[in-house]
């Protein structure tokens, strides 16, 4: 895995792996114009669709959702390609290996971060739904273990995910791959470049928003400068100042610290707090009682299950990174590219 204190190196730093795959001063074909045309066009396509025009979608676990399963079409997409462009893995640089696994372990650690976080947000919902059994008894006693489920979850909700605080330094190394090798003399290996910068870019983008979401930070969140020689480029510089503006506005202003639904739930609960903490008169307070309960259950259950989908998209994501590494490192094996010393002091 890199370390922090290496220095940022390009996606591709050494030898041009596709050197050998045809003649010098190859160009793209038709073919491979059509192939690389209808990636960039899908992935703007996919862009587009990211940028909403409701604020109230942004830092929301619907949106995410959406931008993480769009992120695993894209990361399929780029398998395909290079399926179709049938590019041998012999001729692969042993050291450009070593710097592609690198970065496969680097999404995987955010990965993992990012599920991290989601099951301990899920396990907050547990001591709601504490306080939500308790309060539909009648004994005031129960009021004293729902006031206490509650001020427990405050504190679980508010507490730092280390390994999501950790997520800046992943995505420093990320970002220092973006940088396009120059390749002269295969023309596979220009369109598979030029299609994985997409990957790449959207990539960055999406898990620097994810980072911002879950430790309601602005500083999680990075700008990616894009050529406009690219088909997406304008679509992607519009969803990024778009989303990344409207979340700055958002931390700016004090308002939603990590998620949307997530806020929703917090103000349920700061106005239920009060009432069963002081124990007032629910005679008096019935309707207001009653309305509050309502409010904290209907956004716990919209928390739940916004969680789990987008925890179920989080794991696909995990999945497509791992067996597109398995993959490769097979391909290595059968090939007899490398030796076996080097392949598993490379596997996570």
């Amino acid at each position: 895995m890199s370390r922090s204190h290496e220095p940022h190196q390009s996606f591709f730093p050494f030898r041009n792996p596709f050197r050998m795959l045809s003649p010098k001063g190859s160009h793209l074909s038709k073919k491979y114009l059509l192939q690389l045309n209808t990636f960039e066009e899908t992935l703007a396509e996919r862009l587009r669709k990211l940028n909403t025009k409701d604020k109230n979608d942004i830092l929301s676990l619907s949106w995410m959702k959406s931008a993480m399963e769009s992120l695993c079409n894209t990361h399929n997409d780029i398998k395909d390609l290079i399926t179709e462009l049938e590019l041998p893995v012999s001729d692969w640089d042993e050291k450009w290996i070593d710097v592609y696994l690198d970065i496969s372990v680097n999404l995987l650690d955010i990965c993992i971060a990012f599920s991290s976080e989601l099951s301990r947000l899920n396990q907050g919902n547990l001591l709601l739904q504490c306080v939500l059994h308790n309060l539909k008894s009648a004994p005031s006693n129960v009021f004293i273990r729902a006031s206490s489920s509650l001020d427990s979850w405050r504190q679980h909700i508010n507490s730092k995910n280390p390994r999501v605080e950790n997520c800046c330094t992943i995505l420093d190394k990320l970002v220092a791959s973006l940088d396009l090798p120059k390749v002269k003399n295969s023309a596979k290996g220009k369109v598979l470049m030029r299609a994985m910068y997409g990957v790449k870019v959207q990539t960055v983008f999406i898990c620097s928003v994810f980072a911002a979401a879950f430790s309601g930070s602005e500083r999680k969140l990075f700008h990616v400068p894009v050529s406009e020689k690219y088909k997406w480029a304008q679509d992607f510089s519009d969803l990024q100042s778009n989303i990344n503006g409207e979340i700055r506005n958002i931390f700016s202003s004090g308002g939603v610290k990590v998620l949307k639904e997530l806020e929703v739930v917090e103000t349920a609960a700061k106005k239920l707090y009060p009432m069963i903490q002081d124990g007032v008169d629910l005679v008096e307070v019935a309707e207001a009682f009653q309305n509050s309960v309502s409010d904290l259950g209907r956004g716990t259950e919209k928390l739940l299950q916004g969680l789990d989908l987008l925890s179920k998209e989080v794991d696909g994501f995990f999945q497509i990174v791992l067996t597109g590494r398995d993959a490769l490192l097979g391909n290595l094996r059968s090939n007899g590219a490398v030796s076996e010393t080097m392949l598993e002091g490379n596997v996570a």
